[in-house]
């Protein structure tokens, strides 16, 4: 029956199988449950017809988030958090391990997490959980309480609370939650690189980057790709910054290896010299690298090394980012992009002649594949009804003050980004970014039949 559908909405271009078609798009309790040409005779409760200049997508899925709440909610929480995610049509998101106190390294913190969330979130929230020295061993109930899979560190985090994994402890890690077909995060920074790489410090952005050299991702990259081939465990390479592990990758890629890998925006759409000394909200680990490097990122991508864009949304407070001096080795290490991803990536995409048909794969389907929300990310019959009505050719010009998440401080500050999120639904409900609607407590990792190297459409 299609006469008693919540919501109707129709378009010139709906983004449906990797392209756009006029269609009408019809939810019941918070599916799609038809899709049919722009005219169809259907009824909706609610009925919207889109402008002539909008799109309307697949709500972004963004795996990589740092909340901070509890603990250091001065940072971020998930009021503001996922008031961002929603002004950036992002209606998933799942939080990391760390910054918050307690990191989410035992069920009891797990469930501290959930409940702290469950009132607050106004987009969907899910959990990763942390592998660290003091758990492994323990991290199958862990997975057993519905966490998307397990991030650890090859080198310090940065926070006391949240120690990293030697490589015999990385290799253990793998083992055991290739047991269970679980899912292995890597920030994979290799120690002795960085300790050989260390510097005094200071202003100049040059040192920064010397001191978090391509080969310290290259290394620890090597590991992982090791441990892989030891255990089987599905492994995914956070945040890549340095081209030059692709090719490492897409041998391991080309011998059906399970490794994923992610890149985020700012890799994408900055390079060193749009880093000026002491600018120090421009610092991340790994750190943005030359224009050459941007370039051969954005061609992973294209080739299909890289999987996903997501933001490895890491704020914290205006002190702790502009510190006396703009002293580089001082300064937090992060990047707060959550809202403006899909903007950033789009502008950058289209100056090159990419489609928003790969952007919205790369941030919305691919991500929901690889932390198996196969109902996610993508406008289907039977999918979730996350949507965005996405104006693709209206600029705006970047102001961190009105930026929703908590602390103004953003590496976009100041730039003209296209692209404008018009309008949002979670689960066919308009997405309200002052009322808490999303499911923090109940989402889980929908199958586990597959692994998701294999389910993601390149």
């Amino acid at each position: 029956m299609t006469d008693d559908l919540d919501l109707v909405l129709r378009a010139d271009r709906v983004l449906i199988d990797d392209g756009f078609r006029p269609a009408a798009v019809g939810v019941r309790d918070g599916t799609v449950v038809f899709l049919g040409s722009r005219d169809a005779a259907i009824r909706g409760k609610v009925e919207h017809d889109l402008a002539d200049d909008e799109v309307l997508l697949p709500g972004n899925v963004d795996s990589h988030v740092h909340v901070n709440e509890p603990g250091r909610t001065e940072w971020e929480g998930f009021t503001t958090a996922t008031r961002a995610a929603a002004a950036g049509g992002v209606t998933t998101i799942i939080d990391m391990p760390l910054n918050s106190i307690p990191a989410t390294v035992t069920p009891l913190a797990l469930a501290e997490k959930r409940s702290v969330a469950g009132a607050k979130a106004i987009v969907d929230v899910g959990f990763w959980a942390g592998a660290v020295p003091q758990n492994l061993g323990s991290l199958r109930a862990l997975h057993d309480d519905g966490v998307f899979g397990f991030k650890c560190f090859l080198a310090p985090s940065g926070v006391d609370e949240f120690d990293h994994l030697s490589t015999p402890q990385l290799h253990a890690a793998q083992a055991e939650i290739a047991a269970f077909d679980g899912l292995l995060l890597v920030h994979a920074e290799d120690p002795g690189v960085l300790d050989a790489s260390a510097n005094s410090g200071g202003p100049r952005f040059p040192d920064f980057m010397a001191s978090r050299p391509p080969e310290a991702e290259t290394t620890a990259i090597a590991a992982v790709i090791d441990g892989v081939r030891r255990t089987g465990a599905r492994s995914h390479i956070l945040h890549l910054a340095a081209a030059a592990a692709l090719p490492a990758l897409a041998t391991a890629r080309a011998e059906g290896l399970p490794i994923t890998v992610e890149t985020c925006p700012h890799y994408l759409t900055l390079d060193d010299g749009d880093v000026a000394d002491g600018a120090t909200q421009f610092k991340c680990c790994p750190p943005i690298r030359d224009e050459a490097n941007r370039d051969a990122l954005w061609q992973g991508l294209l080739d299909g090394i890289i999987d996903c864009v997501v933001s490895d949304h890491s704020p914290a407070t205006a002190d702790l980012k502009f510190v006396p001096g703009g002293d580089f080795g001082r300064a937090w290490g992060g990047i707060a992009g959550l809202q403006l991803g899909l903007p950033a990536v789009w502008t950058e995409a289209r100056r090159r002649g990419i489609p928003i048909e790969s952007v919205s794969r790369w941030m919305s389907r691919n991500p929901a594949d690889l932390v198996r929300l196969p109902t996610k990310g993508r406008i289907a019959a039977g999918a979730r009804a996350d949507l965005v009505a996405f104006a693709p050719d209206e600029t705006f010009r970047v102001d961190a003050v009105r930026l929703q998440h908590r602390n103004p401080v953003s590496a976009y500050d100041g730039r003209e980004l296209s692209g404008i999120v018009r309008r949002a639904w979670l689960g066919g409900r308009p997405l309200d970014t002052t009322s808490p609607m999303g499911n923090a407590t109940q989402l889980r990792p929908e199958t586990r039949t597959k692994p998701a190297s294999a389910s993601i459409r390149r």
